[in-house]
């Protein structure tokens, strides 16, 4: 009995991890970090120049190093810049120098 009781419960346990991460991939894939917009102290997280590491540290509003996340596609509509926006403008940068 001990062992059907075991296997039952590692069953259960697998299936909740496999249900939860299949649930914050899905999250992270409507999502996108949008760079520009985070008003002072609402930015999600480190910043690009690195003079913070953390949620809520940001010193200026719409910082072009801070970021938000926002659902996927909208932040164009907010005059925001996605990381491949950035990308590519790194990238022209160079091929102009």
């Amino acid at each position: 009995m001990k062992q059907r009781t075991f296997i039952a419960t590692t069953a259960v346990a697998l299936l909740t991890g496999l249900l939860a991460t299949q649930s914050m991939t899905a999250n992270a894939q409507a999502k996108e970090k949008c760079y520009g917009i985070a008003a002072a102290g609402q930015n999600d997280c480190a910043n690009l120049s690195g003079t913070h590491s953390c949620q809520g540290q940001s010193k200026v509003s719409m910082g072009a190093d801070e970021w938000k996340y926002v659902a996927k596609g909208e932040c164009k509509n907010m005059k925001g810049m996605t990381a491949e926006d950035k990308m590519m403008m790194k990238k022209d940068d160079m091929m102009k120098k």
